[in-house]
Parts: structure tokens; C-alpha cells; sequence
């Protein structure tokens, strides 16, 4: 207990640090106002050149060109401030964390070298010497022999136990242990291997080492455990110098030396993000583990005399020769409420400088997925707001639908268009962004809040300049995020942005840890590894919450290609695709949806009654258009019915158009289909189908409202319902 006040009264002196701390943030805040002020003092002299009306003009006529000029100037200028704060802002809050952490470290590392000169005086030494053999007695009482200790006895007979303490200990104490072990070992037909040292930098206590495994009852153990907890929490926006200290002081009281488990190894080599480890035998694949400098990383392959794993993060202060130890869990991830609206990194961490993020469940990134007797069939739809998916190629609740096609076809723009239409849905959605620009991924977030979808979504960054290993495991951890909220009953919508990369990333990881190539250099478990992340996709029984993941993978082709090794792996996975062509995108076509490649083998159950009645023989009509469309581009003659069936046809394209970030709820496409194949657009332009559209969506808004309250319900419509449709229909074309 007196060592807990020796650390409380070294804390409230280590105060300055953090005066001096403060006093750095302080300045370089001021440094960022006033470039902010800087650039905002130069918008408000831009307002200096807004267009002034002409004397020769009449002033009544140029007034609202004025004043549509000084109205758009004043909207640029709140947009690009707003811009500004919200960036300084960010760097600011991300610039504050890093100097707490700086502090907070150099705190922690005058703490312990006080803590090694006290624990040394009297009378500390003396009470800590009198405790010796009880912990002894306490080690002795823990210590059990591994199944890497019984293979390792088998194999060489003996079994190395290693007593090592920070001052020399009595010889009752010393013969005591190795009684015990050496009974222990002999068990089993072996014998032990003893040795007794004495290192001076475990500050206090003594330490059994048993094999790979460690009993540590040190003070330099209880101090790393401590420098852990406290550089692991999380940081608030506004935490000051006052509750920082109340915050070591807390821990200091609960401050203590523990006897502490874990085995211990040794790194061989290191290389590419790639560490081969020794001993560690009874690790398992996917577990972590931590380096003695404090890096992290993932098990990955487990060899006979070896052990691989991948390093989060940057591994250039690893050398061989350095311990490794097991942190005892397998990669995980925190999970909950908190990381709505935010963005976070591959391992749960929040990167965007929003502050405080408090989370307190974790769930590991792999994840047995659901049984088939826990899942429910697909029935209810999830609209997309886009008029071709909902209406063709319908996706449900609990489906996994792929979205392929080459690079810069639009697949980003109908996962951004999909989120924006779960606004008001209670769907909780999930972006995995997988080494795409770190420029890209803010993007996609300012357009998520322009539209105010940032709320229910959440952001996993694996940006491009980071580590294989993040990108690796980014969409594992995506899905353990998405799963806390399924099993509890919500709806989840999960994009991956893309798998292409994943699996390069995977790839590489691969060939560094020295697995055999297959096809493409691709690991022969390739298709494992996607398999076994998209089953987690899932619709749970109502014995089971009900609640249900949507997956979207996008898969990048080149040129078109859906044949090569992973489009077809993946085709092979999923329940469906939408295939997204060059050629229709550069046709104008938007979004580029083949729809001969593209299908959805959910179907009609993923659809609305009335969806489904509308659209029912629209795939059919388009088909026919293109292959009418074919026949007659090299000029060929064609009657009168066949010219009527490519005016159809190419009116009902120009009505699946739909510019980006404008999703159009269901009743509403429904109302258009019916319209459109009905044949009332029949004396529209093709380039006047826009304009036709949004005047039918206003007008029987305005003025059908018993109508759109009946399509809002999605009821197959009866024969009443659709000659009220029909009438309305006859209103609409015949005002004016």
C-alpha cells in the first residue's frame, strides 16, 4: 500500500509535464486560428468582386442575375468555411491526441525508473524480500505443464525451468522450486533443466519461467501492465491537464503486483511486415501477439519450428532477438454504438479525430458463421432507391449480391446511392474501404454527411499507403462490427470497396509467409478465405433476434473480364451480381447496368407485391430492345412494329437513368415502371424522360395523394386500384 502513495506523490509532481504539454497544444492551436482566420479574412475580400449591376441596364431587369450572384457567392463562402473548420478541427483533435499520448508516455517512463530507485531504498526493499517466499508458494500452486511443454518433453526429454529474481534469494526458496518442478516433469518421464539468475531490471520480485511459459510476480511486469492500461484508453476532446492526473491517480490506487501468465518467445527474422517467431507452441492461428516495444500482430501460419505473423503497423524497430509475447485472445475488434457516425481504422481504432469513441464489447474479427437452422429465408426487400436494381435484380435482407465491373463503371456510386436510401429505415450500414485513397475515403464521408447518412454509418479505412495486413483483415473486421448489431436484432447493409484488393493483399501476405502459389500466384485457399467471410451474411431466425447482414462485394475486372480466377470465385459465393459494363457507361448509360450478365437469385421474394407486378415482364422488353437495337445499327429496314418495340424499348433505358445521389423511394419507381410500359411517356423525347419523370412524382404528390397512399403500402394493386391508377394517369398526361 505505501508504494501506491510513493507513485501518487511522484504524479502531482510530474504535473509540470503536463503544464508543458498543454502549453505546446495551446500554441499550436493558436497557430492553426490564425491561419484559419487568414483564409477566412481572404473570402470575405473575395465578396469585394461580386458582379455589380450595369448603369445602362435596366436595374429591374439585372436584379435577380445580381442577386442570384451574391446569393451563390454567399453559399461558396459558408460551404468553404465550413469546409475549413471542419478540417482544422479534425487535425487540431488528432494533433491534441498525439500530445497527451507523448505526455502521457514520458510520465510513464519517469515513473518507472522512480519506482526502480524506491522499490531499491528502505523500506520497501526489506517488506518486498519478506513477501518472496509466499509468492513462491503462490507460482508454485499455478504452474502446469502445456500440451508445447509435453511435445517439447517428448521429443528431447528434458524441459529447461528458469528461476530468475531481482536480488539473490534464500537457498530454502531456490530448492523448494526445484522440487516441485522437477516432480512435476518426472510425471511424465522427463527431467528438468534448472537454472537460477538474478536480473536487476526486473526492479522487484522474481519470475518462474516453465518452458514457453512465464509466472511474473515482478514490479517491472506490474508497471508494463499499468503503462498499458493507461496509454490504452481512450482519449476525450477536452481532457485536460486536471483530469488526466486524476486519471493516473486512479490507477495508481489500484496499483499492484500481480502474479501475471503468458508465454513468451523470441523473434528469428523480420522482413516485409513479416516476423518468424521461436517457441510460443501452444499458439493459435489468428491469436496476437505483442513485441517488447509495444507493436502488435497476427498469427497467420504455424510451422513446425516456426511461427508467422503478420505486424500492424510499422515493424522497422523489430529485430531479431526481440521477445514476443501472447496477449491471450484471438484478433478482435471493440464494437458498439459509439462507432456510429465515425470512422475507424482496420483494428476499431477512431481515426477521423472525433474524440471519444467508448466502447466496451469486443468480438473477434473471425466468426463462425450462422447454422442453416439459424437463418431465416429471404423475403423482405432492401431497396436500394435505384430504379434498375429494385426493379430487375432485386436485393433482400440477409443476401449477398456482388457488384462487378471494371474500374470507374459506377460501383462505388450505387453503395453510396444504397446507404443514402437506408435513411429512415433503421438499417445500420457498414463501408469497408479497402486500399482505396486516403482522399477517396474522405470524400465518400463528406458526401455520406452532406446527405445526413453519416449518422447510421460507419467507415472502415484500410487506405492504400497502409500495411497488407490491415488491408487483409479490414473487411474481417467490417463484419464482426456488422454481427454485433445483427445479433441484436438489427439490420446491417456491409459493402466491401473492393475484394479485388483484398485478395491481392491477401496474396502478398501469402507469398511472404512462403505458401505455395496456384493460379494467378494466388494461394489455393483463396476461395476459403472469401467464402468464409461473405457466409457471415445472413438472415437470423426470430428464434434468433431476426436481425440480418446484407453483403456487397465489389469485384474490379479488367476489360470486362467475369472469367478470371477471382470474379469467378466470387460469382460462386454469392447469391447474385450486378454486372456493370464499359460500354453503357460511356453510352451514357448511368447507372451501367448489363442486364443479361446481372441477376439476382433471391428474385421476386426480395420485392414489394406491387414491385414485382410492374416489373414483372420489364427484363424481357429490354432484352428484346438490345437485341432489336443490334439487328438494326448497320441501317437496316424494319416494319412498323418493330420500330414501335425500339421507341419502347429505348424509352423504358432513358427511364432506368438515374443521376447519382438522388435514390427514388419504391412507390415511386413502381408508379414510373407502370406508367412507362403502360405506353403514357409514349409521346415524350428520349431527352425530355427526365423531365417527364420528376413532373409525374410532383404532380401525384401533390395531387393523387389516395393513390401514392396506396402504392406507399406495396400491395399487389387489384383491379380497382389500377383503374384508379389508370385514371390518374389520364389526368396527368391531359392537364394543360
Amino acid at each position: 500500500m505505501q508504494i501506491q502513495y510513493v507513485i501518487i506523490n511522484f504524479l502531482i509532481l510530474a504535473l509540470i509535464v503536463f503544464l508543458f504539454g498543454r502549453k505546446m497544444i495551446s500554441g499550436i492551436f493558436k497557430t492553426r486560428y490564425e491561419r484559419v482566420k487568414q483564409e477566412l479574412d481572404e473570402i470575405d475580400r473575395a465578396d469585394d468582386i461580386v458582379p455589380q449591376p450595369s448603369v445602362e441596364l435596366d436595374v429591374e431587369e439585372n436584379e435577380p442575375t445580381t442577386s442570384n450572384a451574391v446569393e451563390s457567392a454567399k453559399a461558396a463562402k459558408e460551404e468553404k468555411i465550413a469546409r475549413i473548420k471542419e478540417y482544422e478541427y479534425r487535425e487540431c483533435n488528432l494533433l491534441h491526441e498525439k500530445m497527451i499520448n507523448a505526455s502521457r508516455k514520458k510520465l510513464l517512463d519517469m515513473m518507472s525508473e522512480n519506482v526502480k530507485n524506491l522499490l531499491n531504498s528502505e523500506p520497501y526493499h526489506s517488506k518486498i524480500r519478506e513477501r518472496e517466499s509466499e509468492t513462491v508458494d503462490t507460482i508454485l500452486s499455478m504452474i502446469k505443464l502445456t500440451p508445447g511443454d509435453k511435445n517439447y518433453l517428448r521429443q528431447f526429454g528434458v524441459l529447461y525451468v528458469t528461476l530468475t529474481s531481482a536480488f539473490p534469494l534464500d537457498e530454502s526458496i531456490v530448492k523448494k522450486v526445484e522440487k516441485v518442478t522437477s516432480e512435476l516433469v518426472e510425471e511424465i518421464g522427463g527431467k528438468i533443466s534448472f537454472w537460477v539468475l538474478n536480473d536487476s531490471n526486473l526492479i522487484a520480485g522474481l519470475k518462474l519461467k516453465v518452458g514457453d511459459t512465464i509466472y511474473d510476480a515482478t514490479a517491472r511486469e506490474a508497471l508494463y501492465r499499468f503503462k498499458n492500461s493507461v496509454l490504452r484508453d481512450v482519449i476525450e476532446k477536452d481532457d485536460s491537464t486536471e483530469e488526466l492526473a486524476k486519471e493516473f491517480f486512479n490507477k495508481a490506487n489500484a496499483f499492484t503486483f500481480p502474479i501475471s501468465t503468458y508465454q513468451f518467445g523470441r523473434v528469428l527474422t523480420v522482413s516485409d511486415g513479416i516476423c518468424w517467431m521461436g517457441g510460443l507452441s501452444d499458439i493459435m492461428y489468428g491469436e496476437v501477439v505483442e513485441f517488447e516495444r509495444g507493436e502488435r500482430g497476427m498469427v497467420l501460419d504455424i510451422q513446425q519450428n516456426k511461427i508467422g505473423c503478420v505486424v500492424f503497423g510499422s515493424y522497422e524497430n523489430l529485430e531479431s532477438g526481440a521477445s514476443v509475447r501472447r496477449v491471450g485472445r484471438i484478433a478482435s475488434v471493440p464494437v458498439g454504438e459509439a462507432m456510429l457516425g465515425r470512422v475507424v481504422n482496420a483494428l476499431g481504432k477512431a481515426v477521423d479525430g472525433e474524440g471519444l469513441m467508448p466502447t466496451t464489447e469486443r468480438r473477434p474479427i473471425e466468426f463462425a458463421a450462422p447454422g442453416i437452422l439459424d437463418r431465416a429465408p429471404v423475403s423482405e426487400p432492401l431497396h436500394t432507391g435505384i430504379k434498375a436494381i429494385d426493379a430487375l435484380i432485386p436485393i433482400g435482407k440477409g443476401q449477398r449480391e456482388l457488384i462487378i465491373g471494371d474500374r470507374q463503371t459506377g460501383k462505388s456510386a450505387i453503395a453510396v446511392d444504397t446507404i443514402i436510401n437506408q435513411k429512415g429505415k433503421d438499417t445500420i450500414c457498414i463501408y469497408v474501404a479497402i486500399a482505396q485513397k486516403e482522399t477517396s475515403i474522405a470524400e465518400m464521408r463528406e458526401r455520406l454527411k452532406a446527405h445526413g447518412a453519416l449518422d447510421y454509418t460507419i467507415i472502415v479505412a484500410a487506405p492504400a499507403a497502409g500495411s497488407a495486413a490491415l488491408q487483409y483483415i479490414a473487411p474481417f473486421s467490417g463484419t464482426a462490427i456488422a454481427e454485433y448489431f445483427m445479433y441484436k436484432g438489427k439490420d446491417v447493409l456491409i459493402i466491401y470497396d473492393d475484394l479485388s484488393k483484398h485478395a491481392v493483399a491477401y496474396r502478398e501476405l501469402s507469398l511472404l509467409l512462403h505458401r505455395p502459389s496456384g493460379r494467378e500466384a494466388y494461394p489455393g485457399d483463396i476461395f476459403y478465405l472469401h467464402s468464409r467471410l461473405l457466409e457471415r451474411a445472413a438472415h437470423l431466425s426470430d428464434e434468433h433476434g431476426g436481425g440480418s447482414i446484407t453483403a456487397l462485394p465489389m469485384i474490379e475486372t479488367l476489360g470486362g473480364d467475369i472469367s478470371a480466377y477471382i470474379p469467378t470465385n466470387v460469382i460462386s459465393i454469392t447469391d447474385g451480381q450486378i454486372f456493370l459494363e464499359t460500354e453503357l457507361f460511356n453510352e451514357g448509360q448511368r447507372p451501367a447496368i448489363n442486364v443479361s450478365l446481372s441477376v439476382s437469385r433471391v428474385g421476386g421474394a426480395a420485392q414489394t407485391k406491387l414491385l414485382k407486378q410492374v416489373s414483372g415482364n420489364l427484363r424481357a422488353k429490354l432484352a428484346q430492345y438490345r437485341e432489336l437495337a443490334e439487328f438494326t445499327q448497320f441501317g437496316a429496314e424494319v416494319d412498323e412494329e418493330t420500330q414501335k418495340a425500339l421507341r419502347s424499348g429505348k424509352l423504358l433505358t432513358e427511364a432506368l437513368k438515374q443521376p447519382r445521389f438522388a435514390p427514388i423511394p419504391d412507390h415511386f419507381q413502381a408508379l414510373l415502371l407502370f406508367a412507362v410500359t403502360e405506353g403514357y411517356a409514349n409521346n415524350i423525347k428520349e431527352d425530355e424522360m427526365h423531365k417527364f419523370e420528376s413532373e409525374l412524382y410532383e404532380y401525384f404528390d401533390k395531387n393523387e395523394t389516395d393513390i401514392i397512399a396506396k402504392l406507399k403500402t406495396g400491395n399487389k394493386m387489384d383491379n380497382d386500384t389500377r383503374a384508379e391508377l389508370v385514371a390518374a394517369l389520364d389526368r396527368f398526361t391531359s392537364r394543360n
